[in-house]
């Protein structure tokens, strides 16, 4: 077969089979008596093999050498190819999420793209002064896109660049709740400490939903920092989360002292102090759970924390009663 034939239908150019020769990755087996190269079908085979090996991403020399290096093994260069795939994606994968924070923050002109560029790369910067600055700068007339400052956040370990950084998503655009609830999903516990931390510090209603949504997660400690930022928002739905906390003795006093902030009607402090006394009755809350729940009636009014109180100040745990009968006492002070 001729190379113009072979070209057809390979879909190899002629000149690029000239090279491959030149090479010495495939050579004709003959020649024609008017010394046209001509191919026999192990050279077509050969060809073949040579552009799979090139559609893997192997360059000519990494080729060559697959095909005629007999301890050459194919799982080797699989891995490698792995490897080097993954490190590509991720190259380019940084290179959108850099592209779409320029294209986030709207800018006017070149100026204002260089701007924006030197703050994203600010903030994957290695120093802690960098990255920082870099949250501070968001006030600025170019505001670091919102998707940038919550990918920051969610990876961000050090405290005070972690306070910044929640500082200028406080001030940012509407994208921010949703961006930080998808953070609440990573399977990573840092990660979602970090995205319900930031959105607790969120302003306004923008947060609620989400916080809301997280009192359900399996994580006791995303539910009880969105039980403690809701109950201190009045968000009733707050209180289930913030009984479990107390009966955990997880950040109790905190769940305590956001209970009382919902306790600011007689209607809802009724209710909660009811809820109290439920747990309380339950034959699985022991000893020191019952003492901190006890204790958490102290900051509920009405009737009903009274009339618990006067109930748990004969409790048979000497620990409860005591804690009841003082609080009884506080309660009867002018």
């Amino acid at each position: 077969m001729l190379i113009g034939e072979v070209a057809r239908r390979s879909g190899v150019s002629a000149r690029m089979l000239r090279h491959y020769e030149s090479l010495g990755l495939v050579s004709p087996s003959g020649r024609t008596g008017s010394g046209y190269r001509e191919y026999a079908p192990q050279d077509i085979r050969r060809i073949f093999h040579i552009e799979s090996l090139r559609a893997l991403g192997l360059s000519l020399r990494e080729v060559k050498r697959a095909l005629e290096d007999g301890d050459f093994t194919p799982s080797a260069l699989v891995e490698d190819l792995i490897h080097r795939t993954r490190t590509r994606i991720e190259a380019e994968t940084e290179l959108l999420t850099r592209l779409r924070g320029i294209h986030a923050a709207g800018p006017a002109d070149w100026e204002d793209a260089l701007q924006v560029v030197t703050l994203l790369q600010a903030l994957g910067s290695t120093s802690a002064d960098a990255r920082q600055r870099a949250a501070l700068s968001s006030a600025d007339d170019v505001p670091v896109p919102v998707e940038a400052l919550v990918e920051a956040v969610l990876a961000e370990s050090d405290p005070h660049v972690a306070g910044a950084l929640r500082w200028a998503l406080a001030r940012s655009g509407d994208g921010a709740p949703a961006l930080l609830a998808a953070g609440i999903g990573s399977p990573v516990a840092a990660v979602r400490e970090r995205a319900v931390r930031s959105l607790t510090e969120l302003p306004g209603d923008r947060a609620t939903a989400p916080l809301r949504e997280a009192l359900a997660h399996p994580d006791p400690v995303v539910r009880g920092q969105a039980a403690l930022a809701l109950g201190t928002r009045g968000d009733a739905d707050a209180v289930p989360a913030l009984l479990d906390m107390i009966v955990a003795g997880r950040n109790d006093t905190d769940a305590a002292d956001a209970l009382g902030v919902l306790a600011d009607d007689t209607a809802t402090a009724d209710r909660i102090a009811a809820r109290i006394v439920d747990r309380l009755a339950r034959d699985t809350t022991g000893p020191p759970a019952r003492g901190r729940l006890t204790q958490a009636l102290a900051g509920i009014p009405g009737t009903v924390a009274s009339h618990a109180l006067t109930e748990l100040a004969h409790d048979a745990d000497r620990a409860v009663a005591l804690t009841a009968t003082y609080l009884l006492g506080l309660r009867d002070e002018p």
